[in-house]
């Protein structure tokens, strides 16, 4: 028999406040690029690069704020980026009403959000080893990953009927206002930070920034699961814009239908994140990690083959369903893994370089599928990500290497 797993009071405030800021930011989605079509008439190249250029100079503003987190209190860091973001979107509305709203403005704030999510998300895995014990690691990831995709379920829906309602900017209010809640819920958190590690060395300062990248390829199996979602999630991504064109442009779609494609399979996200704590204690974590990793990859290939009418849209919705099922399942496991296989030291500095890393990947191979598109189709280009996809399983590792107390992560907390 399950049990509800307790992970104490900091974990419920710390869980409150990212599912708050998740679904602002699923009730958000896209409004940006909404808000640069309707208000700013900003063509399909514009779009592309407000979303490109943001993650990609997002990152590389990102770098140095790897090694200054590392060795600072993560609480601190995790509530002044909830404020930049909140700061920044809430420009937006601002100048909005003012009529002052240019494109340049959307780039700045989709570069600040950028970087500020990435130095969030560093601190905040940082900090969550420091609160949760090792053996509900895996609990802690899976309830974050489920938040994450029920947002993505409810949030699309009703901020698309909201923007159809009250106008254009009322999501990126909604967002905005999200960060501001998370930063208070982070504040409410009671129990003391654990110090962080201490600085050996004033000089070596370059090396604090390459850190990052130097544990990750240092380490046999996160090398090879570093390089593995880096290809994949850009690949991914990569083929989304393309396959809005291809079912709304080329094939005919009503845009209901075309958001109901995406909004249905986001419940196997919710399916997926729940069962990985038993399907990890059923199978382990090696064959869990190596399993899923590969079937993720292998079910975008399916997107290539979309015609119009109802077997296409089901089309859609059953293989994004799948892809969505396997992506929660690896995406916990592997986070409480790399948390693990981490010395506290270096949390900050790993998951900088990782999230840096990922959004720098999904940018370049976006802008690059986006110009194959243009000279092949976006049928082509999606087929061509689908068969590169089929081989990024060769880059799991084949071992992952076993560390101390796996039954107890197997066998982390209960079921909620």
């Amino acid at each position: 028999m399950w049990r509800r797993a307790s992970l104490g009071r900091a974990f419920g405030w710390l869980w409150a406040a990212y599912a708050v800021s998740a679904y602002g930011t699923g009730l958000g989605f896209g409004a940006v690029s909404v808000v640069a079509i309707t208000v700013l008439h900003a063509g399909s190249a514009e779009v592309a690069a407000l979303s490109s250029s943001g993650l990609a100079i997002g990152a590389l503003l990102a770098v140095p704020l790897g090694p200054w987190m590392e060795f600072r209190a993560k609480r601190p860091v995790m509530i002044a980026m909830d404020v930049v973001r909140f700061a920044a979107l809430a420009s937006i509305p601002l100048a909005y009403w003012l009529g002052a709203l240019t494109f340049a403005q959307l780039l700045v704030v989709s570069t600040v959000t950028a970087a500020a999510k990435i130095a969030f998300t560093a601190a905040g895995g940082a900090y969550l080893k420091t609160i949760v014990p090792a053996d509900g690691l895996l609990v802690a990831t899976s309830r974050f990953e489920s938040t994450t995709w029920s947002a993505t379920v409810v949030g699309p829906p009703v901020g698309g009927a909201a923007i159809g309602i009250l106008g254009p900017v009322t999501t990126v209010v909604v967002d905005a206002v999200s960060y501001l809640l998370s930063a208070l819920g982070i504040i409410a958190i009671r129990k003391p930070e654990q110090p962080p590690a201490a600085r050996k060395t004033h000089a070596r300062r370059w090396s604090d920034v390459v850190e990052g990248w130097r544990h990750l390829l240092a380490h046999h199996a996160l090398r090879r699961f570093f390089f593995n979602a880096v290809l994949v999630n850009g690949l991914i991504m990569a083929t989304e814009p393309l396959l809005s064109v291809l079912m709304l442009s080329h094939l005919g779609f009503p845009v209901w239908q075309y958001g109901l494609a995406f909004a249905v399979p986001c419940v196997g996200g919710l399916i997926g994140s729940r069962l990985a704590r038993r399907v990890v204690r059923r199978w382990g974590e090696r064959k869990v990690l190596r399993v899923f990793g590969a079937l993720r990859a292998c079910w975008p290939l399916g997107l290539a083959f979309i015609q119009p009418g109802v077997a296409g849209l089901v089309v859609v919705m059953v293989t994004e369903f799948g892809l969505i099922v396997c992506v929660s399942l690896f995406n916990p496991v592997l986070a409480a893994y790399r948390l693990t296989e981490t010395d506290t030291g270096r949390h900050a500095r790993v998951l900088t370089a990782w999230s840096i890393s990922t959004s720098a990947g999904i940018a370049v191979i976006t802008v690059v599928w986006g110009l194959l598109a243009q000279l092949t189709g976006p049928r082509a280009a999606i087929a061509l990500a689908g068969l590169l996809l089929l081989g990024t399983p060769f880059l799991l590792p084949r071992q992952v290497v076993p560390r101390p107390g796996p039954e107890a992560l197997a066998d982390a907390g209960a079921d909620r």
